[in-house]
């Protein structure tokens, strides 16, 4: 008997060890990266790990220690986060004879060639966006290679959120790293070439780890509008040690000003490795990195451009403007404002938390304006529901319609007996929300978009719009405000006459034309002001006003001067580190009638250009030299000279200090170029100075192979 069971504990341990010694083991892994990379439109970013997109399927190869059987069990895992688990959806585990499943994760053997498996793995349209770890189960035996796969939403998948069934908008909005974000106003725009960088080294994991940083859980990683949103949030810093700091001081001594930077990449790269807010973003840096953020995860994103843009605080459509007895606006008195231009961004999705037809372009903003739902985060938001006045829709719908539909109010303040006086100058209805811009698809212009955020001015469609917005909001009186107004009994009307642009040093020369429709003499009080104001209103200086009686007489048209020395202005240009504009008010009060009349004009400040050498093709890993030229041909020195130059595919940001530069004074910076990448690229460069900030240029390349 003893002998019995002492021959059948040796026949187990005999039959244990023959099954180790055939237990199948993963040798290696390859996750045939090029291959996948270019079925999945990710060769283009600077990463050694695999990148693919949901709902599309990818191939590996496993390596084991000796041919597969047919009963050996083989399994994979993909793993995000610090504790990952299946009831979470944080481990996803599947076995290689599994059935293929389109809502879920699955994975079959495609081919074997001898110790070698050729396998292919489904993810699900919906699956969550992140970074996966990868291990390989065989039995008892866990092989943990240690590969990332980072997987993306995928505008190519019909079954995903996010898909576009264009191929041009889809090489524009996702594929495209360079741009322009536009500046200006609405009289004179201007482009800003903007190198987005999504595809630059560090930029995904910087993207990864912001979306690390949210917390979001697995269910909300699936859904673009979650993320976006999420991501309007952790691109400025007010909340949560986001990618940006927010500076609209004009000082920017502790960091880089807004108007230095040329790209995303190296804001994203710097806040990746130091875990802390860079210093110093404004409306279009924000929405240049945002642009980044959402085409590096795949979600199609553009920068757009809103000019004559209102913040309205009081949601009632209404952006008051105060100006004193001498013309000039007052800021303290209103906590509302009329930008020349901001940025934000939309980004292409489906919604189906909402009721149909408000897919599409949503808008998304990460500047810090307004808080919404506790934090400094906005969107998205239909650009159907905020043409259509469906303000009520989530996210944050009220706030953005109103940046490109509010009224405009100008104040007269009159001290009289010694108490102040509002009295209403005007109201403009058709002064916000103009040219809102974006880059064309396929062409390096300017594409206007107006008429997809809202109907034309004055329309019929533009009255029921603003019926239907104006239920949800404080502005009940505001459609018949907007179909009422009176003609005057004077007939006086103002305009100005000269260069709307104007060159740094040079004096502001301007002509007031008073003009009469009425037959009938008239006495006007005409006041006009002249001030330096920033992008978002505020006033910088107050470069002087006048005040002059005027009597029409009969005449067809009175010519008042408005003259400013360039000694008045440039010391204030120098002081303050943005660009500025001069605003010029002018109001006109008819004695006989009490009827006032004002007008508003903007001027620009316009500059020399930067002039750039350099071929025009040329080969990778061939170098060549990019030359940099500026002149100064105004009439005052710029000091204190910095040059920013950037080229994706050839060298990060570099600094020129070129100290200063007087007038008639040249300066010729060189840099050696490597390329790495074949393709069209561009080299971006821009100038500041203490008098002259944001002369920008761009060189476009071709690069062969």
């Amino acid at each position: 008997m003893e002998e019995k069971r002492k021959h059948i504990t040796e026949n187990k341990e005999l039959s244990i060890l023959e099954s180790q010694e055939n237990q199948l083991q993963t040798l290696g892994v390859d996750l045939l990266k090029w291959q996948n990379a270019r079925l999945h439109h990710t060769d283009a970013y600077d990463n050694k790990s695999l990148i693919v997109r949901r709902g599309q399927e990818f191939q590996l190869k496993l390596m084991f220690d000796r041919e597969l059987k047919d009963n050996d069990k083989v399994g994979l895992q993909f793993s995000f986060g610090d504790k990952p688990m299946k009831s979470s959806g944080t481990l996803v585990a599947m076995t290689l004879r599994s059935q293929q499943d389109s809502q879920c994760w699955s994975a079959k053997i495609a081919n074997t060639n001898g110790k070698e498996c050729l396998v292919t793995v489904a993810s699900p349209a919906d699956a969550a966006i992140g970074k996966y770890l990868l291990c390989v189960k065989t039995g008892a035996d866990v092989y943990k290679p240690g590969n990332t796969v980072y997987l993306l939403f995928n505008p190519w998948c019909k079954a995903d959120a996010v898909f576009m069934p264009s191929d041009a908008e889809r090489l524009e909005y996702v594929l495209n790293d360079t741009g322009y974000l536009y500046v200006g106003s609405s009289e004179k725009i201007f482009e800003k070439p903007w190198n987005f960088g999504q595809f630059e080294e560090d930029v995904l994991d910087s993207c990864m780890y912001l979306l690390d940083k949210s917390g979001l859980k697995q269910n909300f990683r699936k859904d673009p509008v979650t993320v976006s949103r999420t991501m309007s949030a952790l691109v400025n810093s007010n909340d949560d040690a986001g990618v940006l700091f927010g500076n609209w001081s004009g000082n920017y001594g502790s960091g880089t000003s807004p108007l230095a930077w040329t790209g995303s990449a190296t804001i994203l790269q710097k806040y990746y490795k130091t875990k802390k807010p860079i210093c110093f973003g404004q409306c279009w840096v924000f929405s240049g990195v945002l642009t980044t953020v959402m085409r590096c995860l795949g979600i199609p994103a553009r920068s757009v451009s809103n000019f004559a843009s209102a913040h309205d605080t009081q949601e009632n459509l209404k952006v008051d403007i105060f100006l004193n007895e001498c013309g000039e606006k007052v800021d303290k008195l209103t906590t509302d404002s009329v930008w020349n231009f901001h940025v934000w961004n939309d980004v292409w999705m489906k919604r189906s938390d909402l009721p149909e037809g408000f897919d599409g372009w949503q808008a998304i903003d990460a500047t810090p304006q307004e808080i919404s739902q506790g934090i400094f985060q906005c969107g998205p938001s239909p650009l159907k529901a905020i043409r259509s006045g469906e303000v009520y829709l989530p996210y944050d719908s009220k706030f953005i319609f109103a940046e490109v539909n509010a009224d405009k109010v100008y104040w007269l303040v009159k001290n009289v007996a010694g108490k102040d006086k509002y009295i209403k100058l005007r109201e403009e209805t058709k002064a916000i929300g103009k040219n809102i811009s974006t880059k064309a698809i396929g062409k390096n212009m300017r594409e206007d978009i107006t008429a997809q955020y809202k109907f034309l001015e004055g329309s019929s469609e533009e009255r029921k719009t603003m019926e239907k917005a104006c239920s949800f909001l404080r502005c009940s009186d505001m459609v018949d405000a907007r179909l009422s107004s009176s003609p005057l009994t004077a007939g006086i009307q103002l305009k100005t006459d000269g260069e709307k642009s104007l060159w740094p040093g040079n004096p502001i020369d301007l002509k007031i034309i008073v003009n009469s429709t009425s037959a009938e003499s008239w006495t006007a009080s005409l006041t006009a002001s002249c001030q330096l104001q920033s992008y978002t209103g505020k006033v910088e200086a107050n470069l002087g006003f006048i005040k002059q009686t005027v009597q029409t007489e009969g005449k067809p048209a009175i010519e008042i001067p408005l003259n400013v020395a360039a000694d008045t202005y440039i010391k204030t240009l120098a002081s303050v580190e943005d660009e500025l504009l001069i605003k010029v008010n002018i109001i006109a009060e008819v004695q006989e009638t009490g009827e006032k009349v004002s007008d508003e004009l903007t001027l620009a400040f316009q500059y020399p250009s930067i002039k750039v050498e350099m071929p025009e093709t040329a080969k990778i890993n061939e170098a060549f030299t990019c030359a940099f030229v500026f002149k100064n041909t105004l009439a005052i020195p710029l000091e204190k000279c910095k040059l920013y130059v950037e080229g994706l595919g050839f060298f990060k940001m570099e600094i020129f200090d070129e100290g200063d530069i007087r007038p008639g004074g040249i300066f010729k910076s060189k840099i050696i170029c490597h390329p790495k990448k074949a393709g069209e690229k561009k080299i971006i460069a821009q100038l500041n100075s203490l008098q002259v900030k944001g002369i920008s240029v761009e060189k476009i390349i071709i690069i062969t192979e």
